[in-house]
Order: C-alpha cells, then structure tokens, then sequence
C-alpha cells in the first residue's frame, strides 16, 4: 500500500457532481435572484478552481452577505434532491484500499450528510471520517485542519497520508499541511487547471484507472 490513508475531495474527484448539481443549481438560482448573469460551466469551473466557491460567488458574481445566505440555502435544497453519481472504477479503487486496510478520509466543499448519502446510494465504502461543509468557514479547505485531524486522530505520519483533489483548495490544503497531493484530472478538460496541476501536483491522473494502478503500485 503506497499510502495508508487517502484523505478525498468528493465533488469533481469522487462523484461527477459539479456538472450535474451544483452547476445547475446555479443556473436555477441566476435564473430566478440574478437575471442576465451567467456563467459557462467551464467558467464555473475555473473560478472554484481559484479563487475558490466563496469569492467567486462574493467577488466575481457581486452576492451580497444576504444574498451569499440565499444562494447557499437554494444550492443546499437542490443537494438534496440530486444524487451525484460516481465515477466509473471509483467503487472498486476505495474498496480496494478498504480491503487492504487503508483509510478513507473526506475533505470537502459538500455538507457531511449529503457526502454519506451520495456514498451510500453508490454503493461505496462509508468513509472512515468526513470534514465538510458544516465546519466553521474558518476551518474549510482550504485550511489544513482537516488533514491534521486526520493525521492525530488515526496516528500517521505526513509520509502516510494522499491527499485528492481536482481543484486548487485541495491542492492548497495538502501544501499547507505538508503531505503528498494527487490531482484528479478526470473532471474537467480545461487547459489551464490541467497545466497547474501537472506542473505543481506531486502526482496527476488524467483516469481513475491510472489512479488505480498508481495506488497498486
């Protein structure tokens, strides 16, 4: 086993959710609060890339605090109603690790209940511990905290730690907290967050089968 604990994104890296919830969501929610601003798909998913989810939503689509609180509730709601499929070998790569004795771990920009549910109704292995949306803001990616929990609470060493992103927070995390970062390439074909994350990742895979291969090592 390369690495004992693979601590995951889940949006974008472990179900193919950005494309059919969260973007539509906020296609939903422009449509209905913010007639005639609009963004691309692929735009969405640059700005989440950097700045992140908060200041594109602040800074670039111009919410205000109560319209950021609007925002969040009508995209929370949607969540619910929308189950995110996994991606394709996904399954079989963390049951795998689980087999082996590896840990799974969940740092995400998703609430902790809808992360279990989208496990669950994927028929995935229930994650070992989940850092999600419901940490104080302070606390999110892409602060460290999540990986450091998980390094004192499982007793690991940095070196036993993968860290698994598609987009920069994650990537930011893992930096911040001294352990190895993956990129899932799988997500997306945009130009420019694919050369970030072969330049700067300590590894990238373009499939999840590359990814599964690399794990088996």
């Amino acid at each position: 086993m390369r690495f004992r604990c693979l601590i995951l994104d889940h949006d974008d890296t472990v179900v193919n959710s950005t494309a059919t919830v969260h973007y539509p969501s906020f296609v939903e929610y422009m449509k209905a609060y913010k007639p005639g601003v609009m963004f691309s798909l692929e735009d969405y998913f640059r700005y989440n890339f950097a700045p992140g989810v908060v200041p594109f939503f602040r800074d670039i689509v111009g919410l205000d605090e109560k319209e950021m609180e609007e925002e969040e509730q009508f995209w929370k709601e949607y969540a619910e109603q929308h189950v995110p499929l996994a991606y394709p070998g996904i399954r079989e790569l963390l049951e795998e690790h689980r087999a082996g004795g590896g840990i799974i771990a969940v740092a995400s920009h998703s609430y902790s209940h809808n992360i279990l549910r989208d496990y669950r109704e994927n028929g995935l292995p229930k994650p070992d511990q989940i850092y999600g949306w419901d940490l104080p803001a302070s606390l999110r990616k892409p602060d460290p905290y999540a990986v450091f929990e998980v390094l004192k609470t499982c007793s690991l060493a940095p070196s036993d730690v993968l860290v698994v992103d598609d987009l920069k927070p994650g990537y930011d995390m893992a930096r911040a907290a001294g352990v190895t970062f993956a990129a899932a390439g799988w997500a997306n074909n945009i130009p420019e967050i694919e050369s970030f994350m072969r330049q700067n990742s300590d590894y990238y895979f373009k499939t999840v089968q590359e990814f599964t291969e690399f794990l088996r090592g």
